[in-house]
C-alpha cells in the first residue's frame, strides 16, 4: 500500500469521526460542545445553531468522500485533476484554521486563557496542521 493511500485512510478516519461528532451535538449531545466553541472572559463568543452544526457535519463528511476519491478508493464523477485541486484547496484551508484569525483561533491567537484556547494549543491547530499536510500529500500524489 503507497504510503499517500495509507494517509487518505487516516484522514477519511479523522474525518468521518469529525463529523460524526458534529452529527452527535446536533442530535442533542452535549458533551465536549462547550470546550468546541471559542470564548472570551468565559463567554462563548457564539452559539452554533442547527442548521450550522449540520452544514459542518456534511462539509467534513464531504471531506472524507473527497480525499477517498483523490485516493482512488470511491469513484466520484469528477476528474483526477478537480479531485487533485480540490483535496490541494482542502489543505491550504485547513493550514489556513491552524494559523488562525491571530486573535481567538490557531497557533497565533492572542487569548490563550480557556477551555477552548487550551484545546486549539494542544489538539485542534495541530490536528488542522496534520489534516492539512495529509491532504497536500494526497493531493499531490494524486497528479502522478
Amino acid at each position: 500500500m503507497a504510503l499517500s493511500t495509507l494517509v487518505a485512510w487516516l484522514l477519511i478516519a479523522v474525518f468521518a469521526g469529525l463529523s460524526l461528532v458534529h452529527v452527535y451535538w446536533l442530535v442533542g449531545g452535549r458533551a465536549g460542545l462547550l470546550a468546541a466553541i471559542p470564548e472570551v472572559d468565559g463567554t462563548p463568543v457564539f452559539q452554533p445553531s442547527t442548521l450550522s452544526t449540520f452544514v459542518v457535519a456534511i462539509g467534513l463528511a464531504l471531506c472524507a468522500v473527497v480525499i477517498a476519491a483523490t485516493a482512488g478508493i470511491l469513484r466520484l464523477p469528477l476528474s483526477h485533476t478537480v479531485l487533485s485541486w480540490l483535496t490541494r484547496a482542502l489543505a491550504v484551508v485547513l493550514l489556513v484554521r491552524a494559523i488562525g484569525d491571530f486573535r481567538l483561533v490557531g497557533f497565533f491567537k492572542r487569548i490563550h486563557h480557556s477551555r477552548f484556547a487550551h484545546l486549539d494549543t494542544v489538539v485542534y491547530s495541530p490536528l488542522c496542521l496534520a489534516l492539512a499536510i495529509g491532504s497536500a500529500i494526497v493531493g499531490f500524489a494524486a497528479e502522478a
